[in-house]
């Protein structure tokens, strides 16, 4: 985990979590610890898998595989009740028939505490008693004083407002005094002024129990504000856990980058220790460990990048947008084929000449993490490639230098040797730049869903999903839609295939 404490201190830590509904997997070896007393943010788009990472802590799901631990002891298949944990829903499930106190109290009159007691013949025996009525009083008293509705036992719940019904079933869940509570996206019913209000008054509520948190959003700001370490998820995996502030200002993928806030992303080049290109200039960074000239993506904020006069800016472009915001204007300015979102309170006019600077802290290099996609592909009777679940036309002499293929579709070595390709592994490479996509279905190899886009200044780079569940990366101009149903189209000189077996390689 990206902050380090004492090992002691952890409450709750997932190991090698994996979990699956009918074979498809959502969940995909989760490992991170919680400590006690933290607030931790699950923070992600939908069907990232962080509310099945909530349930599962809950103990509503059973993980595939891979541990849940409680304090050290293994809780992955004990049953919600004997949790220490309680959790708050969107949806605040109140009953209607009763009242502020009866509603906050259920829980506490189903409860029932261990007494021992000897019998007549002196054997030492267990039996389980209710809460005595005093007791049940004076906790709910306390439950809604922390959630500032103390005097509001005796209302209706229908006469509530959403953030007060909200904080009714709050209260509901740490009247049972949980170890962990959990908060499945509790504010997403409310309006925007409730939710940022409640969003504060959550904070300061965990500030008073001392108890831990474990809340879901996909609500940026709402993790930013409320959060001690947020743990950023897509597709099933964990890609960065940390602090609000280093999750923002350094972004540790595009992902992270483009989730978290706004951000400009550019494909670059490392070039040494502290110098990096990107938009065709050179800039001074504060990024080192990379490879000489190794490819890399660059975050630049917004809000880093200053506007000058033209013969002053690193670089220099026109202004083709000017947004009033509030507390500032997002202008975009187009440099060359870059465009470039700046947050500034200066108001340049659309149309106008401007240079743009961004200082070296304001510049976070990251490592690429899709440079080129990579299947294992076989070849078939008809020459073709299979591979990433679809079929392509290809040349296979690439596999042999010098090689061509006769008339009946053999492949003649350099040698003269005669070949039948027709099952042979390979491995397939294929540039992100050389992948396009079709809405109809009939003009590529393969089709899938596309999962995600990310723009990047001067195209969106696109994840497109087939049915089997394999990956294409590439870049595109054109903008389309996420769960658009595409087609993937490789012309056979883009596909580039080696043999899987060294030796024949070589022949």
């Amino acid at each position: 985990m990206a902050i380090e404490k004492q090992e002691t201190q952890r409450i709750i830590e997932l190991k090698d979590v994996c979990k699956e509904f009918d074979g498809v997997s959502v969940i995909e070896n989760i490992n991170l610890y919680i400590r006690k007393g933290e607030f931790v943010t699950f923070l992600g788009p939908s069907g990232c898998g962080k509310t099945t990472t909530l349930r599962m802590i809950a103990g509503f799901d059973i993980p595939t595989s891979g541990q849940i631990l409680l304090n050290g002891k293994d809780i992955s298949e004990l049953p919600p009740n004997k949790r220490p944990v309680n959790t708050v829903f969107q949806k605040y499930a109140l009953f209607p028939h009763l009242n502020i106190f009866e509603n906050v109290a259920f829980g506490l009159k189903l409860k029932r505490i261990e007494k021992k007691y000897v019998d007549k013949k002196g054997v030492e025996r267990i039996k389980y008693e209710k809460l005595p009525k005093a007791v049940i009083t004076e906790k709910v008293k306390k439950a809604l004083e922390i959630v500032d509705l103390a005097g509001f036992e005796k209302r209706s719940v229908s006469t509530l407002s959403g953030g007060q019904q909200q904080r009714i079933a709050i209260a509901r869940a740490i009247v049972n005094e949980p170890e962990i509570l959990l908060l499945d996206e509790p504010l997403g019913a409310l309006d925007l002024k409730m939710r940022k209000e409640m969003q504060l008054e959550l904070k300061a509520m965990h500030k008073r129990l001392g108890i831990t948190f474990i809340y879901v959003t996909h609500d940026q700001e709402e993790a930013l504000t409320m959060s001690d370490t947020i743990v950023v998820m897509s597709d099933g995996s964990i890609q960065q856990i940390g602090t609000p502030e280093m999750i923002y200002n350094e972004p540790k993928n595009t992902f992270v980058a483009d989730f978290i806030g706004e951000s400009n992303i550019f494909s670059g080049v490392m070039s040494r220790d502290y110098d990096v290109r990107f938009c065709g200039k050179a800039f001074k960074c504060l990024d080192a460990g990379f490879e000489k000239d190794e490819p890399v993506d660059i975050v630049v904020r917004p809000e880093d990048v200053r506007i000058t006069t033209p013969e002053n800016g690193m670089l220099k472009g026109k202004v083709t947008s000017v947004i009033f915001k509030g507390i500032h204007y997002q202008i975009l300015v187009q440099c060359g084929r870059y465009e470039i979102e700046i947050q500034s309170t200066t108001t340049p006019k659309v149309g106008e000449q401007v240079g743009l600077c961004v200082d070296p802290d304001g510049i976070h290099v990251m490592k690429k993490k899709f440079r080129v996609n990579k299947f294992n592909g076989v070849i078939t009777k008809r020459n073709t490639v299979e591979f990433g679940d679809g079929e392509f036309e290809c040349d296979v002499t690439q596999l042999y230098p010098g090689s061509h293929l006769d008339e009946e579709g053999y492949l003649i070595t350099a040698k003269g040797e005669k070949l039948d390709l027709t099952d042979v592994e390979v491995n397939v490479e294929v540039g992100l730049h050389d992948i396009t996509m079709s809405d109809n279905l009939d003009d590529g190899g393969a089709q899938g869903h596309i999962i995600s886009l990310i723009y990047k200044s001067e195209y969106y780079r696109y994840i497109v999903r087939t049915e089997n569940e394999e990956d294409y990366v590439l870049a595109c101009e054109d903008l389309w839609n996420e769960n658009d149903l595409v087609s993937l189209i490789i012309p056979k000189e883009k596909i580039r295939l080696t043999l899987k077996n060294t030796e024949e390689s070589k022949k």
